[in-house]
């Protein structure tokens, strides 16, 4: 999934335990006349990608749906969803294009039919 939006908080790396950490960040996604305020969650190694982001950025967040599943020790069965980032990149007016890989040609092949419809499910 990925949405795009204004970066409003960073707050600091969490040591949850001696194994795993966490940051998380909230964005404002403006999707009508009302903005949404979204906070993600980075995880592990993804910590590092808030580290060259501020306040106000305009950002592209990729990130997975994650929801859990928790009985508490009364027997109440809890539910929990989170939203981890795992690509975030910047945006200039619009969003940021990405360079074409090296060795490849953003040119179709010859014979490629642009307006070809697939019958892709994904």
């Amino acid at each position: 999934m990925q949405i795009n939006g204004k970066i409003l908080e960073i707050s600091e790396v969490q040591a949850i335990s001696a194994t795993f950490r966490k940051r998380e960040f909230v964005l404002e996604y403006i999707e009508s006349q009302y903005p949404e305020f979204i906070k993600f969650e980075a995880i592990q190694d993804k910590c590092e990608l808030l580290e060259k982001l501020s306040i106000g950025d305009q950002v592209n967040v990729d990130f997975n749906l994650k929801g859990r599943k928790w009985t508490n020790p009364q027997g109440e069965v809890k539910y929990f969803n989170s939203l981890q980032a795992w690509k975030i990149s910047g945006m200039q007016n619009g969003p940021q294009q990405d360079a074409p890989m090296e060795g490849f040609s953003e040119v179709p092949p010859p014979g490629f039919d642009q307006n070809l419809q697939e019958d892709v499910p994904f």
